[in-house]
């Protein structure tokens, strides 16, 4: 089921003139001042883009300054650039692709962003529209945000259903959700829109039950066009946009494909052809984007990440092949395109490291297998980290990821197998500072028959000092014991056994050697 976001910056030149000006402009453009950007036309001045102060008062684009004065005698008028702002808008665009492969500025102040597959990997659809509605007002710009199985009915929902958060349409209620919405929604020219309210046409769901030839020999074809496409009807396409310096390929087939043999083949040539980019760039691939292109005019994107940078040409087209079964080909692919967003340096291979670096691509090759496939949030390996004590001594890594802490006292054998939180147990021994002699762990008794220790442990000051109040004490007296029947486990006592004040003097067990 598609599913396409759009992002309505209803504020997008006032919002950034605001944000442009700071300080130096502060009394000019002080956000308790209406502003308006205009545009010359013919001799006078109209208002290109009004900021949400303004448009209360009754400012709205196309009314001349004259009259918007009239209204607003304190309103600050400012130039308008409209190249400015779609420059902007496309920057704005391309930082949207941590969401997705597919976006695209819908200008004068929209974004388009098909989130088809995407949101499982910022744990549900919700949550990648609250995170992007965060970010987007946390930069400073008016945001309104929609999400629906079509471009027209989110880009409707977004500009005419004003909501403080995000705004979800339920798949299929496209019909629902557009039907009481007035007629602009569905981005009809202004003539179109007018023609239609003189016939007494208001909203959506009176468009929808009248017979469609008068309608459509009076004002064409492209009334029924852009509804049918918010309703779902029609299909629609967003072609997305690159950073010009992203290296990418594209092959238009001579004949629609929809096999997964034929996907292959095309992929062994795109994954070729971009390698030979990366090899020029001196860079390797971390993320991969292949976009398949319909014959009816729709696109879908499959996205593989790497562990560390590659343009093994046969591992890279392996990952791909590997996810083709994720594309409805429709009525067939006319043209692929493969993006690699995500780039790092990669030199030249040495001949003398050939057998390191051979063991190094079969592990990155099974660590990529296994993340495009688990998940990469799954897949981590274990790691020594600055740590006092040995709950805070070990850290989950990236697979491939380079440690980059050492544990205290690492030469000091720990067991494989830590009990966390550690477990409290009754101990029996000599003097209060002694090792235990026996012990009692889950209602079963131990003898202790050996003994090592004690390893005194002192939690790190900049942390323990904040727990001052809950927990006064870090010192922990650390044993390894042996007991009847050759089992090995870590016990430690809070405390040194002598002085009150550096712990309770309770035991606990932390952990077993194998």
């Amino acid at each position: 089921m598609r599913r396409v976001v759009s992002l309505y910056l209803p504020g997008w030149s006032t919002d950034r003139l605001r944000r442009k000006s700071g300080a130096s402009r502060a009394e000019g453009l002080a956000p308790n001042r209406p502003l308006a950007t205009v545009l010359p036309d013919h001799g006078r001045k109209v208002v290109a883009a009004a900021d949400a102060g303004a448009r209360s008062l009754g400012v709205h684009p196309g009314m001349t300054l004259t009259k918007a004065r009239s209204l607003v005698p304190e309103l600050v008028a400012e130039d308008a650039d409209p190249t400015s702002d779609l420059a902007a808008l496309r920057r704005l665009a391309l930082w949207c692709g941590r969401y997705s492969p597919f976006v695209a500025p819908d200008p004068p102040d929209g974004v388009w962003i098909d989130i088809t597959g995407c949101a499982p990997l910022f744990g549900s659809e919700r949550a990648l529209l609250r995170d992007l509605h965060r970010r987007i007002a946390r930069a400073g710009y008016a945001v309104q945000i929609a999400v629906a199985d079509t471009p027209g009915c989110a880009h409707a929902v977004a500009r005419y259903v004003p909501a403080g958060r995000p705004v979800t349409i339920e798949p299929g209620a496209q019909r629902q959700a557009i039907a009481l919405l007035p007629i602009a929604s569905l981005r009809l020219e202004a003539t179109v829109v007018e023609g239609l309210r003189k016939l007494g046409f208001e909203r959506v769901e009176q468009l929808i039950a009248t017979p469609r030839g008068p309608l459509a020999r009076r004002f064409g074809r492209t009334l029924h066009q852009r509804l049918d496409q918010a309703l779902g009807y029609a299909p629609e396409a967003i072609e997305p946009i690159f950073a010009r310096e992203v290296p990418r390929c594209r092959r238009s087939l001579l004949e629609p494909i929809a096999t997964a043999e034929a996907f292959a083949q095309v992929i062994g040539d795109l994954v070729g052809d971009l390698a030979g980019q990366l090899v020029r760039l001196g860079r390797g691939a971390r993320r991969l984007d292949l976009h398949f292109h319909r014959v009816d005019g729709c696109s879908q994107a499959i996205r593989i990440g790497t562990a560390a940078p590659s343009r093994d040409v046969a591992h890279l087209a392996k990952l791909l092949v590997a996810r083709v079964g994720q594309i409805d080909p429709g009525l067939g692919i006319e043209a692929m395109t493969l993006v690699a967003p995500l780039t790092e340096p990669l030199g030249p291979a040495q001949s003398a490291l050939a057998e390191d670096g051979k063991r190094s691509a079969d592990l990155g090759a099974l660590v990529d297998a296994l993340a495009n496939r688990f998940g990469s949030g799954k897949l981590y390996r274990a790691a020594p980290c600055a740590g006092g004590m040995p709950e805070r001594s070990v850290a989950q890594l990236p697979a491939l990821g380079v440690a980059t802490g050492r544990r205290f006292a690492d030469d000091l054998p720990r067991p494989g197998r830590l009990i966390d939180p550690p477990q409290p147990v009754q101990v029996m021994a000599m003097l209060p500072d002694h090792p235990p002699a026996m012990f009692v762990w889950k209602r079963k008794r131990y003898r202790v028959v050996q003994a090592d220790g004690p390893e005194r442990l002192h939690g790190e000051w900049w942390r323990e000092a904040g727990h001052e109040a809950r927990q006064p004490w870090s010192v922990r007296d650390y044993f390894q014991v042996e007991v009847e029947g050759g089992g090995r486990y870590w016990l430690f006592r809070l405390g040194d056994g002598e002085r009150a004040a550096t712990g309770p003097m309770q035991w606990f067990i932390h952990g077993a050697f194998a």
